[in-house]
C-alpha cells in the first residue's frame, strides 16, 4: 500500500497510474474563485486536488470525476477516510458523460490537472497513457463543455506544461473563455518556466494578472514562497 500523508488527511495511491506530485499539490493550493461553494475536479485521480480544496474551502461541496475505475475507487476511499467526507463525491465516469447526466449543474470553480502531452509518444502502460497523454480534441471537448457549467463569476483552472498551455488557451479563446490570470512555475530562480497554472473566466478582464512561483533555491531546498504556500498541507513544513 502506497500512502502519502498530509497534515489533515492521507492519500492512498494504490493502483493509481499518477501518484501525488508537485503539479497536483500546486493546483490544490492555488486554485480558487470568489467564495467557491460548488467545485468540480475533472480527472481527480487519487483525489488529492479535491481534498486540498475541501480543506481550504470548508463550505464548498466538491464533485470529482475520474474515468479510470480503479483510480475512482481509490479516490472514493480517500474521500471517505478524510475529515471532509460529507462534502466530497466521486463519479466514476468521463467528464463528457458526467456533464450529459448533470446538465443543470453550475460551479464556482472547475479544476483539472489533465493529461499533459498533446499528440506525443504514449506510454506502453495503458493507465499511465490515459493519465498523461491526450489529443487536442480532449481539451477542446472540455473547453467547449465548461462555460455552460460555470457560474457567471466562476473560474476554470488547470496546470499545464508551457507548450500545452498555449494550445489550450487558444482553444479557450475560441469558446468564450477569457484568460483571467496565470502563474509561471519554475524549478529554480534562473530556470525558464516548465508549468503554467491558468485561470479562465466567462467575462473579459482589462488586464490579465501574472505571477511567478519558484520551487527550489537549490536541490532539495525549497523557497520560502513554496514552503509558505504548502505549509498547511505538507508534513515536511
Amino acid at each position: 500500500m502506497s500512502i502519502f500523508r498530509f497534515k489533515q488527511f492521507q492519500v492512498d495511491q494504490t493502483g493509481c497510474a499518477m501518484k501525488v506530485n508537485t503539479d497536483g499539490v500546486l493546483l490544490g493550493a492555488l486554485a480558487g474563485s470568489p467564495k467557491p461553494r460548488r467545485i468540480l475536479d475533472i480527472g481527480t485521480g487519487t483525489g488529492v486536488v479535491a481534498l486540498m480544496l475541501a480543506q481550504r474551502f470548508p463550505e464548498a461541496l466538491i464533485d470529482a470525476v475520474e474515468i479510470d475505475a480503479v483510480a475512482a475507487a481509490t479516490a472514493k476511499r480517500n474521500f471517505e477516510g478524510s475529515p471532509f467526507a460529507d462534502r466530497l463525491t466521486v463519479y466514476s465516469t468521463s467528464f463528457q458523460d458526467f456533464f450529459a447526466a448533470h446538465t443543470d449543474n453550475r460551479y464556482d470553480l472547475i479544476v483539472s490537472n489533465p493529461p499533459f502531452y498533446i499528440n506525443s509518444l504514449a506510454s506502453p502502460h495503458h493507465a499511465k497513457t490515459v493519465a498523461k497523454h491526450a489529443g487536442e480534441d480532449f481539451f477542446e471537448e472540455m473547453i467547449k463543455s465548461v462555460p455552460q457549467h460555470l457560474n457567471d463569476d466562476g473560474r476554470l483552472m488547470m496546470i499545464l506544461p508551457v507548450d500545452t498551455a498555449q494550445v489550450v488557451n487558444s482553444l479557450a479563446t475560441q469558446h468564450d473563455l477569457h484568460l483571467h490570470s496565470y502563474i509561471d512555475v519554475s524549478s529554480y530562480p534562473d530556470y525558464n518556466p516548465h508549468r503554467k497554472i491558468l485561470s479562465w473566466s466567462k467575462s473579459e478582464v482589462q488586464e490579465v494578472q501574472r505571477a511567478a512561483l519558484v520551487i527550489y533555491t537549490e536541490p532539495r531546498k525549497y523557497t520560502a514562497q513554496y514552503s509558505a504556500l504548502l505549509s498547511d498541507f505538507l508534513t515536511i513544513f
